[in-house]
């Protein structure tokens, strides 16, 4: 089961990207509930995460490209506090 995310890190993510990358569509996806007593699961409910994000950005980007994009605005995060980030980047159309 796959929550969307409403959480403080989620929440942060959401800002973060949208600051960063101008979305014309967002989703953060909680996927923490999934890997409960697996390596890196914190008890926090906020570990995992899936985002599925369209930007103008990546418009001729690569797919490592764009994975980059959502990576660098993220990064103390992921540092800090995001276990697992799975990505879904795509421009607009595709």
């Amino acid at each position: 089961m796959t929550d969307t995310a409403t959480g403080t890190i989620a929440a942060d993510i959401t800002e973060r990207l949208t600051a960063a990358l101008s979305p014309t569509r967002l989703e953060v996806i909680n996927e923490s509930a999934q890997h409960r007593g697996h390596l890196g699961d914190d008890g926090t409910g906020e570990s995992h995460f899936r985002v599925i994000v369209e930007s103008a950005a990546f418009v001729g980007q690569s797919r490592v490209a764009r994975q980059r994009l959502v990576n660098r605005a993220l990064a103390d995060l992921l540092a800090a506090r995001i276990h697992a980030l799975a990505i879904q980047a795509k421009a607009p159309g595709e």
